[in-house]
C-alpha cells in the first residue's frame, strides 16, 4: 500500500495515478476519514493525559486523608474512561474503513512508465531473435499437440471443464523438463529454489496485492485458503511480518509452482490451447532490495527472464507497459512477449515488475541499516515470471516444428529428455 503520509500530502498526485489505471480514489472519503481519524486520536490521546492526572490526585487525596474529594474524583475518572472506550470504539472504526480503503488504491507509476490508455499505447524496447520463416503449412501447437498425442484436451474437459491441460507422454515428459532447466539456469545464477505451499492465507493474498481487488479471479478452498495465482505470492510473503539484515540484500528466490486463476471476464480470449487456461506451471522470480537498488535490480530480472528465452532460442521482444496497463502491485513492468506462429504476433511469457515499497508495507517486510540509519525501513521487492511454462511449451512446439509433423528438440533441454533431440508421433 502506499503511505498513508504521503497519500494525506498529494491527494491530487494518487486521484490522478488512480484515474490513469482506469481506477478511482473516493478522494472526499479518504481525506473525510483521514481528519475524522486525527480529531479521535487527539480526543484518546487528551482523555487519557486527563484520567492519569487524575488518579495521581486520587492518590494524593486518599494519601492526605481527603476520602471524599477521592471519591468525587473517581466518579469522574469513571466518565473519563467512558469516554476513552466510545471514542476509541469509534477511532477502530474509523481506522479499519481507512485501512480497506488504503488497500484499494494502486501502487504509484514510475517516472519511467509510459503514460497511456492500453496495450496499443505500450512502448517496445528491444527484440532479439528473428521470426521463422516457413516453406511449408505449419500448425499451431493446439493441432500438433493432437497429432503427436501429447496434450489431450477432450479428456481434460471430461477430468474437469475447459481450460485445464491434459499432458502425455512426450508432453508431459517437455514440461518437467522445462521446469528443471528453468529452475536450474535460475540457481545458477544466483537465486534460491524453494519450494512453497500452493495454498495461501487470506493475509498472505493481501500481501502481495492479490486481494481485495482480485477476489474474483482467485479460486478459494472451502476452509478460507486460495489456490495462489503465483509463487510471487508466497516468495514475497517468506518475509511477512519480518526485519532483513541490509547486508544480505539483494535476496533472490525462484520456484515452481502450479498458478490458479479463474480469468474472469476472460472469456472468448486466447481460449485454445494453452496461452489461457485456469491451471498453469511458472517458474517465478522475487527479489528483496534496498530502495536505491530498485530498478537497477529490474533490469537485472529482465535479462535473467531473457536468458531462458536466448538459450532456448525463442524470437522475443521486451515492452515496456503503459500506465493503463500495468498492474495493480507494480511502479513499473516489463513484459517479454515469444513469437508465436499461430498469431502471427507476439505473446506474453513473462512479466518483471518493481514494486516498490508497496507489497513491503502491506506485508510489513522491513530492513535495517545501522551504518547508514537508526531504525527499520520498507525495502523494495521485485517479480517476474521466469518463465510461464505452458507458453513456453507452445512456442517450442510452433518454431521448432518440422514439415512431417514433428517438432525438434531445443539442445539445451535435450539432457532433461535422456538426449531425446526430436518429439515424433508414437
Amino acid at each position: 500500500m502506499l503511505d498513508p503520509k504521503f497519500i494525506r500530502d498529494h491527494l491530487d498526485v494518487v486521484a490522478i495515478s488512480c484515474e490513469q489505471q482506469h481506477g478511482h480514489f473516493d478522494q472526499a472519503r479518504y481525506q473525510s476519514l483521514d481528519q475524522r481519524r486525527g480529531v479521535l486520536i487527539r480526543q484518546v490521546e487528551d482523555a487519557q493525559a486527563e484520567r492519569n492526572s487524575a488518579s495521581k490526585a486520587i492518590g494524593q487525596a486518599l494519601k492526605e486523608g481527603r476520602a471524599d474529594e477521592a471519591e468525587q474524583m473517581k466518579a469522574a475518572v469513571k466518565q473519563t474512561n467512558a469516554q476513552i472506550s466510545t471514542d476509541q470504539e469509534q477511532l477502530d472504526t474509523v481506522q479499519a474503513e481507512l485501512d480497506q480503503l488504503l488497500l484499494t488504491i494502486p501502487n504509484l507509476p514510475s517516472e519511467t512508465t509510459p503514460i497511456g490508455v492500453d496495450e496499443n499505447d505500450n512502448v517496445e524496447v528491444r527484440r532479439w531473435g528473428t521470426p521463422r520463416q516457413f516453406d511449408f503449412q505449419f500448425k499451431p501447437h493446439w493441432d500438433l499437440g493432437i497429432d503427436l498425442q501429447i496434450i489431450d484436451f477432450d479428456r481434460a474437459v471430461k477430468l474437469a471443464e475447459s481450460r485445464f491441460i491434459l499432458l502425455g507422454g512426450m508432453g508431459a515428459k517437455l514440461e518437467r523438463a522445462l521446469i528443471n532447466f528453468m529452475c536450474d539456469t535460475h540457481s545458477s545464477r544466483g537465486f534460491k529454489e524453494w519450494w512453497p505451499p500452493i495454498l495461501a492465507s487470506a493475509e498472505t493474498m493481501t500481501g502481495t496485492g492479490q486481494l481485495p481487488k482480485f477476489e474474483d479471479d482467485a479460486f478459494k478452498t472451502t476452509g478460507g485458503l486460495y489456490l495462489i495465482p503465483t509463487a510471487e505470492v508466497m516468495l514475497t510473503n517468506i518475509h511477512a511480518q519480518e526485519t532483513v539484515d541490509a547486508a544480505d540484500l539483494p535476496l533472490k528466490y525462484c520456484a515452481f509452482t502450479p498458478c490458479f486463476r479463474e480469468e474472469a471476464g476472460s472469456y472468448g480470449k486466447d481460449t485454445r490451447g494453452l496461452i489461457r487456461v485456469h491451471e498453469f506451471d511458472k517458474v517465478e522470480m522475487v527479489k528483496f532490495c534496498r530502495p536505491e537498488d530498485g530498478y537497477d535490480e529490474l533490469e537485472s530480472m529482465v535479462v535473467d527472464a531473457e536468458n531462458i528465452l536466448q538459450l532456448l532460442g525463442l524470437p522475443y521482444r521486451v515492452i515496456n507497459l503503459c500506465t493503463g496497463d500495468l498492474g495493480f502491485s507494480a511502479a513499473k513492468t516489463y513484459d517479454l512477449e515469444v513469437w508465436l506462429p499461430s498469431y502471427n504476433d507476439y505473446k506474453e511469457i513473462s512479466s518483471c515488475s518493481c514494486c516498490t515499497d508497496f507489497q513491503a508495507r502491506r506485508a510489513n517486510i522491513r530492513y535495517q541499516d545501522p551504518a547508514h540509519f537508526k531504525g527499520k525501513r520498507y525495502l523494495y521487492t521485485l517479480n517476474g515470471s521466469g518463465l510461464a511454462v505452458g507458453r513456453t511449451m507452445a512456442a517450442i512446439m510452433e518454431n521448432y516444428q518440422n514439415a512431417d509433423g514433428s517438432i525438434t528438440v531445443p539442445e539445451v533441454l535435450r539432457p532433461y529428455l535422456g538426449g531425446k533431440d526430436k518429439i515424433e508421433q508414437d
